[in-house]
């Protein structure tokens, strides 16, 4: 009884301390110290955007790899070195798009300029994937600011916390559960696959050799199926091989990801999962008839995830570089 009441002590004060941190970010925490930011993060998104079109869901994939592990605190961006192998060096995320992490750089330096030690990784990150996902036609939503750095980043930390191509769907439902997501929100986020790419290797087991009496998978339409073959048919020589997540409409944020998997046009088999299970099956249809509710699903479950465990006060740093701790860490 004792060791019941302790646990649910120690619970208690770990959603309370997080629900401090979050009570302390704020949608104008920069507005005296660095009035620009907004504009600044604008301008560095929209110049990027356009001349790197693919931008926006790279963005969108660092932000979740980096609130999934640790919390949103940029410890995603750190580099590694000698004495310490970073997040962004676990396995997982070595596919991370270099256009992402070059954004966060182009405004980092801009800021430094602007109001150096001011403006955290962690919030330049938050605010340059909502900027992002709005470029591109997806929805807007507020992004309250406060957040610190982290004063860790370990390869360590990321098994297990985010969800992989060979998972199931309990696995992946029992992990966003773990991170207080509900299976609505877990497939309003899912719904971000309407932009970017896969490379051909992580969805090659579904179209080639895929069993017995199947050279793909049943669940991919047979047409869509025998494209990619085609495309890809070259990937274990070529790397970097690659296909829009989206086949209709692969650089524009809408809701067509949702239509596409009642066609049996998923490109990832978590993708085909979500309209062949039960759970999740309900909110692909819900959301394929109506654009709107999708948008405003996603916009909230973006906030949300966006001060997962937050780092605020002492507990972290601003970082003079996004990829390096203002002091050596091991």
């Amino acid at each position: 009884m004792a060791s019941t009441a302790s646990a649910f002590s120690i619970l208690t004060i770990l959603l309370l301390s997080a629900t401090f941190s979050e009570s302390k970010l704020s949608t104008s925490y920069y507005a005296k110290t660095c009035p620009r930011l907004e504009q600044i993060v604008t301008e560095a998104v929209t110049t990027k955007q356009i001349s790197n079109p693919t931008t926006a869901a790279g963005a969108l994939r660092l932000f979740v790899h980096d609130c999934f592990v640790e919390g949103c605190d940029a410890s995603v961006l750190v580099s590694s070195n000698a004495f310490n192998k970073a997040e962004r060096d676990s396995d997982i995320n070595l596919s991370l798009p270099g256009d992402a992490f070059d954004l966060v750089t182009r405004i980092k330096t801009s800021l430094e300029l602007q109001c150096p030690g001011i403006v955290s990784c962690a919030d330049v990150l938050a605010l340059a994937t909502r900027d992002a996902v709005k470029m591109v036609g997806g929805p807007y939503y507020k992004v309250r600011l406060g957040r610190k750095d982290s004063f860790v980043s370990k390869a360590a930390n990321v098994e297990g916390n985010l969800p992989r191509l060979n998972m199931s769907l309990d696995q992946i439902i029992g992990m966003f559960a773990k991170k207080g997501f509900t299976v609505r929100e877990l497939v309003a986020l899912t719904g971000g696959h309407t932009i970017g790419f896969s490379h051909c290797r992580e969805f090659a087991d579904r179209i080639y050799n895929y069993s017995k009496d199947s050279a793909f998978d049943p669940a991919i339409n047979p047409k869509y199926a025998a494209g990619l073959r085609k495309h890809c048919e070259n990937y274990t020589k070529v790397d970097g091989m690659s296909a829009f997540n989206d086949v209709i409409t692969p650089g524009k944020f809408d809701n067509m990801y949702y239509q596409n998997l009642k066609r049996g046009l998923g490109l990832l088999s978590v993708d085909s999962v979500m309209w062949g299970d039960k759970r999740t099956r309900p909110y692909v249809e819900t959301y394929a008839a109506d654009q709107q509710l999708f948008f405003a699903d996603f916009a909230k479950a973006m906030e949300k995830m966006s001060v997962m465990e937050v780092k605020t006060g002492r507990k972290g740093e601003v970082r003079n570089r996004c990829d390096a701790f203002n002091e050596l860490r091991t």
